[in-house]
């Protein structure tokens, strides 16, 4: 029976045979597992062919202790057969799945597509699938994930993308049965990886300003405390210790876009018309606030710098050049899936936190 699309979110596996579509309520399994692709080879039929008991091959599958002689002829048949042994059965005997779920805000991210790869090759590393679920920066959708990937036995551990981390967040995570770490926010009483999303626009902002500048500020939605509500305020500090008071007015919200960049750089201009320095809490953002003064005839850097945060691939080759933060992003996946990892297998169970570095790049954007 053909599986139906997947609806309102995606899951979708890294590095194995098993395929699982997921609508918003359910999970279906189109690829069952096999013992072995195109056979219906098992683990009896490996220890005849090796001449060793079914024992010796449970014990050699599972790292067990197996002399050297018989380890070389159960691999010489393994190798001949194609044999993978069953996840299904593994899980059964030995209780984990040796999966771990990753719920992502979005697919389409520069910076989440890094995440997801230094959490995969890690993952990798220690033998573990990853099952991403997209949630479209929805956090009900959110909080359904986490609810899917608990149930059943579906996965050994969970990496949370956080955006908007709410108190159903904490119920949820806190009502796991897995070991769980979240990446992007820094959350009191929990596992998690995040980014000096403060000092980093502190430090941005400090570059391109002083006390005769009249800077403004594209900003995200302060519910995301480390991507709206830091990195603005990381901007007022900068601002205030080099004796510039922003007024309400030099403030927009944009969407992480570039269209709503161009969008809030034309409402800032039209508010503030004297603005010299555009801060952008995304390099998308920043590009379209670049757009926007090309076409009401500003130059940058000349009569308006703009900076970015995020260092995405075309910063350094767009016209001009984007100064920017550049954040540690696939370094962060790997520290994530560590973190994760140490918790699933050493059974670490005090929460650890860990701040990830920045480094501003100065570019042709500005002065």
């Amino acid at each position: 029976m053909r599986a139906p699309p997947p609806s309102r979110g995606i899951l979708a596996p890294f590095g194995g045979p098993c395929l699982l579509c997921v609508k918003y309520e359910r999970i279906v399994r189109t690829v069952p597992y096999y013992d072995h692709i195109g056979s219906t080879m098992n683990i009896n039929d490996i220890a005849r062919k090796a001449g060793v008991s079914r024992a010796t091959v449970s014990r050699y599958l599972n790292d067990g202790y197996v002399s050297q002689e018989k380890r070389l002829l159960i691999a010489r048949v393994i190798e001949e057969t194609g044999y993978v042994p069953s996840r299904q059965a593994q899980t059964l005997r030995t209780g984990k799945t040796g999966i771990v779920g990753i719920v992502i805000p979005k697919i389409s991210s520069y910076s989440v597509g890094l995440m997801v790869a230094g959490i995969t090759t890690r993952l990798g590393e220690h033998g573990y699938q990853a099952l991403l679920a997209a949630t479209d920066n929805d956090e009900r959708r959110e909080l359904d994930y986490l609810s899917v990937f608990s149930e059943r036995n579906q996965v050994d551990g969970i990496i949370l993308f956080s955006t908007i981390f709410t108190p159903g967040h904490r119920r949820a995570i806190g009502s796991l049965s897995v070991p769980a770490v979240v990446l992007g926010q820094q959350i009191r009483g929990l596992n998690c990886v995040y980014h000096d999303d403060y000092h980093a626009l502190y430090d941005i902002t400090s570059s391109v300003v002083d006390a005769d500048s009249h800077p403004v500020f594209i900003g995200f939605n302060e519910k995301d405390v480390s991507a709206g509500r830091m990195r603005r305020q990381g901007f007022v500090d900068a601002c205030s210790d080099a004796g510039i008071e922003v007024p309400p007015e030099a403030f927009a919200l944009g969407s992480f876009t570039t269209d709503s960049g161009y969008a809030c750089a034309e409402q800032l201009l039209e508010r503030c018309p004297g603005i010299d320095t555009i801060v952008c809490a995304n390099d998308d953002m920043a590009f379209g606030a670049i757009t926007c003064m090309r076409e009401y005839g500003r130059r940058v850097p000349e009569d308006v710098q703009v900076t970015g945060v995020g260092d995405g691939s075309i910063a350094s080759i767009s016209f001009p050049s984007l100064t920017t933060v550049h954040f540690h992003y696939r370094a962060s996946g790997e520290e994530a899936a560590q973190m994760l990892i140490s918790a699933m297998e050493a059974g670490e169970r005090v929460p650890r936190q860990l701040m990830m570095g920045y480094e501003v790049m100065r570019r042709a954007s500005t002065r």
